[in-house]
């Protein structure tokens, strides 16, 4: 175990020095958690920020910041209630963080949220003092960013504990990989690239930290040059997607040990590590191999990968090849006993106890679209393209689901969801196991008051499962 005894001790000073803070942090918009424990305990989300873009629609409007009321005490329950529209159009917003999360608790507050445009590499930093009317505060042109850091197509975002944003970034200033990691201060200036060397390195995705374990874990997905025009199965043969997990040493900066995932491992994305912070147990779901895989480190404190759940191909008439189920996201409850996942292609979302993270069991699925003639209608209206962006309340009861994974796929495979829009879901959980759609919650994102937008990643302004980090 790394340096557990010094990380305590200067942990347990910082939250010393830290007591002068607490009162502006107690003021801010959203709050921070003790631990998972604590944040399960909280009060229920009241409401969500959602990105929304017309990215590859005919809608020529800048991409906006949506709030949608999800406190079902509220007149305006299930609708948006506010747009923050952004300066440029072109940024198809995409994936965002926030400046503090619970790796901060005690020291700074959960105020600002880090609103990169996928496509434009613009940033924006929105406070969101007044959480039902957030405003724009500063936006970082990406012109600054590529000359201070030579990096391109912002993903995601997550706070560190010293205050400091690190954004994992898919490609250079010629949009080829592999990208890096950039940082940014606590006032939103550009330092530079957190990673000491990108030797190892392929391509870029997402990123999990572990300060206990003295790592960090990110994925891959390709180059921006090789996503932007669509998925053409042929750079699946040339190589031109990932199919690796990286550990890097926290400290040092650098891959300390790649594991090749190999054909049943191709596109892996969302990373997400266990909340106990003395935990070293993750997920990673593969998408195009439709596999969810088991990271853990073993007893010579080496890490292991193992595939522990396959969704296996199935035949849909007109399609070249058998279709995948493209897992695109994955969410774990804070409890670390309930993983999520969607199935982007086939349509459904599955509920597995992971309370053995190694011999996961299903507990539940339910379909919400997808190209396998499973297409049930909410409130009159039928549910295009599949489940997507996962969102879980911190007491682990509420489940909510986009459907837009990314505009230039969409339009491959859901072109339905440009002239109609996206869907926002929320589904019940059932802490013994099972899940049901909530009939009386259902965001249409047809019918803007601009046109038909594509709603893709959710956050709570108190946090969330996929956001908050303990170290």
């Amino acid at each position: 175990m790394w340096h557990r005894r010094a990380f305590l001790s200067s942990a347990a000073a910082a939250a010393v020095a830290a007591g002068s803070s607490r009162l502006v942090a107690g003021l801010e918009a959203g709050r921070t958690h003790a631990s998972p424990k604590d944040a399960m305990a909280g009060p229920p989300e009241d409401v969500a920020y959602v990105t929304a873009t017309y990215a590859g629609t005919d809608v020529e409007r800048p991409d906006y910041l949506a709030v949608v009321d999800v406190s079902p005490r509220s007149p305006t329950y299930s609708q948006v209630i506010h747009r923050l529209e952004m300066p440029h159009r072109g940024d198809e917003l995409h994936h965002f963080g926030w400046n503090a999360c619970s790796s901060c608790h005690g020291q700074r507050a959960r105020r600002y949220l880090i609103v990169p445009g996928l496509v434009s590499s613009r940033l924006h930093v929105v406070d969101v003092s007044d959480r039902r009317r957030p405003r724009l505060h500063r936006v970082i042109a990406p012109e600054e960013v590529t000359a201070k850091a030579g990096l391109t197509a912002p993903h995601t975002v997550h706070c560190l504990p010293d205050g400091q944003i690190m954004i994992s970034m898919l490609g250079n200033d010629r949009l080829e990989g592999p990208g890096g990691f950039l940082l940014l201060d606590e006032a939103f200036d550009v330092l530079g690239s957190w990673e000491a060397t990108r030797q190892g390195m392929h391509y870029n995705y997402d990123f999990w930290y572990q300060p206990r374990h003295n790592v960090m874990v990110s994925s891959e997905w390709a180059a921006p040059s090789t996503t932007r025009p669509g998925f053409n199965p042929d750079d699946v043969r040339q190589g031109k997607y990932g199919r690796r997990l990286h550990f890097w040493d926290w400290q040092q900066r650098r891959i300390v040990h790649s594991a090749d995932l190999g054909e049943e491992g191709l596109i892996p994305l969302e990373v997400r590590f266990q909340h106990n912070p003395d935990s070293s147990h993750g997920f990673v779901g593969a998408a195009l191999s439709s596999s969810i895989w088991h990271w853990y480190r073993d007893a010579q404190e080496d890490w292991r990968t193992e595939k522990v759940v396959q969704v296996e191909p199935v035949e849909v008439e007109g399609w070249p090849f058998p279709v995948p189920g493209l897992i695109t996201d994955l969410v774990l409850s804070l409890d670390d006993h309930w993983l999520y996942f969607s199935n982007w292609l086939h349509g459904d979302v599955r509920q597995y106890d992971v309370s053995d993270p190694a011999h996961p069991r299903l507990a539940g699925r339910l379909w919400l679209g997808g190209v396998l003639g499973t297409q049930p209608s909410l409130r009159g209206r039928p549910l295009c393209g599949g489940p997507q962006m996962l969102q879980l309340s911190h007491d682990g009861r509420r489940l909510y689901v986009t459907n837009s994974l990314f505009s230039s796929w969409d339009n491959q495979f859901y072109p339905s969801i440009a002239r109609q829009g996206s869907y926002m879901v929320q589904i019940d959980c059932d802490p013994a196991g099972g899940m049901q759609v909530n009939e009386a919650f259902f965001v249409d994102f047809g019918k803007e008051p601009h046109g038909p937008a594509r709603a893709h990643e959710m956050r709570f302004p108190d946090g969330d499962c996929t956001s908050d980090i303990w170290v």
